[in-house]
Formats: structure tokens, C-alpha cells, sequence
């Protein structure tokens, strides 16, 4: 191990996005000065080594080209003293597997999923001298570098929206006793667009089975498990800038939620009352404003960053002006399957041609989820939407979520 005095080089070598984003989030969380370099394949580990190998390798048993076991295998060629910590994490925990690494004296054999809050102690033990702590205070953001050019440039890396402020907490709660329970947390996941968003995502990664594309929250926990769906939910309670702690951002957080959640609600009401798909329908509307979410985000990492205090109108007309590209580059950098992506856009607008049952809803729905308190959604009987769906002023009054706003 390298001396502890300074910043320890950390490679992760994972091709599976999610998984390596999530063990940068727990090295990072253990010492937040490593030095951190992410590949996806073991001919990039092996030239980035070339003139030195780090302080610590977590790589993947199944990484592409001679994979983990084999690169294990060229690091203890190297015959250093002390060795190379090496965490290998793997699928395989067969005898035959196991057997095959240990003469290799792994540092960590960790069989997926592994347990996140294990691993993040794993390497607190490694990369921290007993006692030892290490502050890193965040950088400052150019003094000329203003918000609007700011969030120009993180259009296309946003890390997406913040959560929801009561799911965060009781993620932290959780995590804090030690109590990560995916039925205890699971109903909270449906209500955040950015917990949704990512789990949907993370299933449909190359890493994962094939198969149909998942669609839905339920699809993708199914497909990821409990466990690594957790770690996954772990992974972004410990990102920056994950919750809104700026006084005049979460107001605005809070409207967009519940807008979301009302989007969401309501599309599944009218989905089951015309027999279409209710559970689509539902995460679409959940997840219609990402765009708008994710511009929150970049700006309360802008102000962690020292970026000056805003009004209410530049928030505004921040979101006026970059939430539909936010959320465009979003949802195409997180790979949703595209008909998912169609069936969000429908909430803004309807495209000329053939209209999917599913599309008409999640735009009305959108448009009763808008109207002020007290308007009648009644009025709502004349929106094209509503006439190509058969919905009179009586069928939209007899709809017991969408008679009440609110």
C-alpha cells in the first residue's frame, strides 16, 4: 500500500456503467482524495498500468478481454512486496471458482451482489491509517464562469434529478441503522423519478440478462434483485448534490415532485378506467419531469461549487430554458428504452399521425395534473386528447383522482 500520506491511486475496472458509478461513489465516500480511474476492459487496465500498477484494483470477474481472474494473475506475476490489494467481484462462487483465485490470494472475493455497506467499511480499513481522517473540501467554481454557462456545460454529464427529500431520508435512516430492507424501502422507490429512472436503466445494461426491455420499476427490481437494487439506491444517497439543501431551490423540488407524482397518478387512473397499460402509463408520468429535476440538481451543485446566490426569477428562467434539453440528453445518456422515451414525450406534446391509447393519456393526464385548485377538469372534455379517448365532461367528472386537484 502506498504511504497513506498521500492520495491513493484506485483503478475500477467494471463495463457495466451502474456498477462501476457505485463503487466510485463508495471509494470516494472512503477517502475522498483518491485518485480514481474508471475502465471498461482489461487491455485499458493493463495499458494504464504499463508504468506502474495503483494502489488498488476492484475489477470485475467477467470484464472484457483476458477478465478479472487473469489480470489478477498478471498483477501477482509482478511479485511486489506488499502485494497489490485486489478486489475481484464476481458472479462465480462455485467451488471450482473459488479454488481457481485463491492460490492468486485476492485481497477481497466478493460475489455479487455484495453487500455495499461491507465493501464501503472494506475499504475505509484499506485506504484509511487507523484514526486517520481526511477532509476534502470542494473545489470553487470558476469566479467567471456564470450559472448559464454552467449548466451549458453539464447538460450532457448531469448525474440526473435530486431525490425526493423524505425518500432520502429514510435511505439515510436506513443506512445509518443498518436496516437496508428492499420491502421496507420498495414502496418509497415508486414515488421518486430519479430512483426509477436509474433502476430502469441499470436493467436494461449490457451487463444484465437479456431479454424484453424493462419499462416499469417493478420490471427492473425484478431483473437487478434486492440486493443490488439497494446498492444501487446506496450508490446515490452518497453522491454530491443528491438532495436540495438550498432554501430557494427545494420549494421549487417540491412543486415538481408532487406535479410528477399527481402526472403519474392520474395517468394510471384513466390507464385502468380504458383498459390500457396502467403501469406504463404511471412510470412515464413519474418520470415526465426529470428534465425539470435535473436542472435543480445542477444548480444546487453550482452552488455548492460557490456559485452566488439566485433569485426566484433566474431559477425560473433557468428551468424555462434548459429542462426540455436536460431531460432529452438524460433519458438518451441513460439508454430508457425507446418506448418508454415516446411515451414521455406524449405528456408535451402529440405528434402528428397514429396516437397510442397510451400516449393520449399520459398527455391528458399532464394537462389535469396542471390545472390550478378549484378549476373544473370537466373543461378538459374538449382537448383532442379526451375527444380521440371517448371521455365526455361526465366520464371526466365520474374519475374520483381526477375530480379532485390537489
Amino acid at each position: 500500500m502506498a504511504d497513506l500520506d498521500q492520495a491513493p491511486r484506485v483503478l475500477i475496472a467494471d463495463a457495466d456503467r451502474w456498477s462501476a458509478d457505485l463503487l466510485v461513489e463508495l471509494v470516494r465516500n472512503a477517502r475522498c482524495d483518491a485518485r480514481l480511474e474508471v475502465l471498461q476492459d482489461s487491455h485499458g487496465v493493463l495499458e494504464h498500468c504499463r508504468d506502474g500498477w495503483p494502489d488498488l484494483l476492484i475489477v470485475d470477474y467477467g470484464l472484457p478481454g483476458i477478465g478479472g481472474l487473469e489480470l489478477l494473475r498478471e498483477v501477482r506475476r509482478q511479485r511486489r512486496h506488499p502485494q497489490v490489494p485486489f478486489f475481484l467481484i464476481t458472479d462465480r462462487v462455485d467451488a471450482a471458482s473459488v479454488r481457481a483465485a485463491l492460490p492468486l490470494a485476492p485481497t477481497a472475493y466478493l460475489a455479487k451482489p455484495f453487500n455495499a455497506e461491507d465493501l464501503l467499511q472494506r475499504l475505509r480499513n484499506l485506504l484509511l491509517a487507523p484514526g486517520q481522517e481526511v477532509s476534502c473540501p470542494l473545489p470553487s467554481a470558476s469566479p467567471r464562469q456564470s450559472l448559464e454557462e454552467y449548466l451549458a456545460e453539464a447538460r450532457e454529464s448531469a448525474a440526473g434529478a435530486p431525490l425526493r427529500s423524505s425518500v432520502h431520508q429514510a435511505l439515510e435512516r436506513a443506512r445509518q441503522a443498518h436496516r437496508l430492507e428492499l420491502d421496507e424501502l420498495e414502496p418509497l422507490f415508486y414515488r421518486d423519478p430519479q430512483l426509477t429512472g436509474q433502476l430502469i436503466a441499470a436493467a436494461n445494461s449490457a451487463a444484465q440478462h437479456l431479454g424484453n426491455a424493462c419499462q416499469t420499476l417493478a420490471q427492473a427490481l425484478g431483473r437487478l434483485g434486492p440486493r443490488h437494487s439497494l446498492n444501487l439506491a446506496l450508490g446515490l444517497v452518497l453522491q454530491r448534490s443528491i438532495n436540495l439543501s438550498d432554501p430557494l431551490l427545494l420549494p421549487y423540488g417540491e412543486r415538481l415532485w408532487n406535479q410528477s407524482q399527481r402526472t403519474a397518478e392520474l395517468a394510471r387512473q384513466l390507464a385502468q378506467c380504458l383498459e390500457g397499460d396502467a403501469v406504463r402509463c404511471y412510470t412515464a408520468g413519474l418520470l415526465h419531469l426529470l428534465g425539470d429535476l435535473a436542472v435543480l440538481r445542477s444548480i444546487q451543485s453550482w452552488r455548492d461549487l460557490g456559485g452566488e446566490a439566485l433569485t426566484a426569477e433566474q431559477v425560473e428562467a433557468a428551468l424555462r430554458q434548459h429542462a426540455a434539453p436536460f431531460g432529452s440528453a438524460l433519458r438518451t445518456r441513460w439508454r430508457l428504452p425507446l418506448e418508454l422515451r415516446q411515451l414521455i414525450a406524449a405528456a408535451f406534446h402529440l405528434d402528428g399521425g397514429v396516437y397510442s391509447k397510451e400516449g393520449l393519456i399520459l398527455h391528458l393526464a399532464k394537462l389535469a395534473a396542471e390545472l390550478p385548485d378549484g378549476e373544473d377538469v370537466c373543461q378538459l372534455a374538449r382537448h383532442k386528447a379526451a375527444r380521440m379517448l371517448g371521455l365526455d365532461a361526465g366520464l371526466l367528472a365520474s374519475l374520483p383522482q381526477l375530480a379532485v386537484n390537489g
